[in-house]
C-alpha cells in the first residue's frame, strides 16, 4: 500500500488522500492507482489533485459526486511494484521486511515481523513471537542486518530491553 482514501471533500466527488510515501507527495508520481474496496482491486485514473494541508485531495475517474466519494472511504491504494524505484542500500521498503523472520544476536528466534509502525522519529518493527509481539525500532542500534532475499533479519535485543 502506498496510500488510502480519507474521506469526501467538497460535493463534486474529490476525496481527501493519506500518502505512505516518503515524501509523500511521490503518491502523486506512481501511475496507475489501483484501489481496493470491498476486498477488490480496480485501477483508477487519477485526474486532479492539489495539496491540503500535510496531505493531498483528488479527484478520480468515475466519482461524480460527494455520495459516490464516500463509498472510497478507508480504501487503500497500491501502484505496481515495477513503478517503484529500487531501494538504495541499506533502503527498504515495509513489504519486504514484513514477513521476515527475526533472531537476536546469538541465533535465538524472536519471532515474525507482522507490521511496522511510524513513529515520526523511526519506524518500528512488530514481531510476534510465542511470547506475544514485541517492539523492536528500526534503528542500527537494535536492526544488525536484514536479508530480504534470505528472508531473515538480526536483532541486538534482550527480553530485558
Amino acid at each position: 500500500m502506498v496510500g488510502r482514501i480519507g474521506g469526501p471533500y467538497g460535493v463534486k466527488g474529490w476525496v481527501h488522500v493519506v500518502s505512505y510515501t516518503d515524501p509523500a507527495s511521490n503518491l502523486l508520481e506512481y501511475r496507475p492507482w489501483h484501489i481496493r474496496r470491498r476486498g477488490r482491486w480496480e485501477s483508477t485514473e487519477l485526474v486532479a489533485v492539489k495539496a491540503h494541508g500535510d496531505a493531498f485531495v483528488a479527484a478520480l475517474a468515475g466519482i461524480r459526486d460527494r455520495d459516490e466519494a464516500a463509498d472510497y472511504r478507508g480504501a487503500e491504494i497500491g501502484v505496481d511494484e515495477t513503478t517503484l524505484p529500487a531501494p538504495q542500500e541499506n533502503e527498504f521498503y515495509w513489504k519486504d521486511l514484513i514477513g521476515l523472520c527475526v533472531q537476536d544476536t546469538e541465533g535465538r528466534d524472536l519471532g515474525v515481523v507482522v507490521r511496522l509502525l511510524e513513529t515520526g522519529r523511526h519506524d518500528v518493527l512488530v514481531v510476534k513471537g510465542e511470547t506475544g509481539e514485541m517492539l523492536i525500532p528500526f534503528v542500527d542500534r537494535y536492526v544488525v542486518a536484514v536479508d530480504v532475499a534470505g528472508g531473515g533479519l538480526t536483532a541486538d535485543w534482550r527480553s530485558d530491553y
